[in-house]
């Protein structure tokens, strides 16, 4: 290791610096199967890093940023690849096999993170639930931005577009929700596939000549 005069060198000083903050990240991840982020103790993080708690402070200002820190790396690195597996598969079976073998993939590889954003979605931590709901609007904003560029968007203002793209990332979340929940993947993927189909076809005819110009269909005779 490079060394000066008055220590270890500024980048092997940053480095360590990452490598004790992602062991608190991890350390935490791992608490965090058995628990909520409100019930967690920086102390429990730190203990099991084996660090000192001030240590703590020098990475997050409490576990509430801890928690958004965990936001990010469980959704921020899914942004690239769900919009190009929109933008490669098109709008039909292709796309909805793409999406929901995406998501199938992520709960396999990453349960933990998974599990992470499944419980605190509603939990208990108020800037976490707010950096998870501000992940998911950029995904309905990416989706819908994607969505805007084909052909099928045709005629669909810029609401209804963001409005199927929020629905396209709410099926996102209850599918990996519904997958932690079994040991049975296939027929929750092949249940999601089929909800996907539905929202394909009704893709597909919202702009019939039945909805007439608010988007709303007729409820009466």
């Amino acid at each position: 290791m490079s060394h000066t005069l008055d220590g270890p060198a500024p980048g092997a000083r940053q480095a360590q610096k990452q490598k004790t903050r992602q062991a608190l990240l991890d350390a935490a991840l791992h608490l965090l199967a058995e628990q909520s982020l409100s019930s967690l103790g920086l102390r429990e993080v730190t203990r099991a890093v084996g660090v000192a708690p001030t240590a703590f402070y020098r990475h997050f200002r409490d576990t509430a940023d801890l928690g958004v820190a965990l936001v990010e790396e469980a959704l921020g690195s899914l942004h690239t690849t769900l919009v190009a597996t929109l933008a490669a598969t098109g709008d039909g079976e292709e796309r909805i096999t793409a999406a929901v073998d995406l998501i199938v993939a992520y709960v396999r590889t990453y349960p933990a993170h998974a599990r992470f954003i499944a419980r605190e979605q509603h939990g208990g931590v108020k800037a976490v639930r707010e950096a998870i709901g501000g992940q998911l609007a950029l995904f309905a904003e990416e989706v819908a931005a994607q969505f805007a560029k084909e052909p099928e968007a045709a005629g669909w203002s810029e609401a209804d577009l963001l409005m199927l793209a929020r629905m396209y990332v709410d099926h996102m979340v209850m599918t990996a929700s519904a997958l932690l929940g079994t040991d049975d993947e296939e027929p929750v993927a092949d249940r999601a596939r089929r909800q996907l189909r539905l929202l394909t076809l009704g893709r597909r005819h919202w702009l019939d000549e039945t909805a007439d110009k608010s988007g709303r269909y007729p409820t009466g005779p």
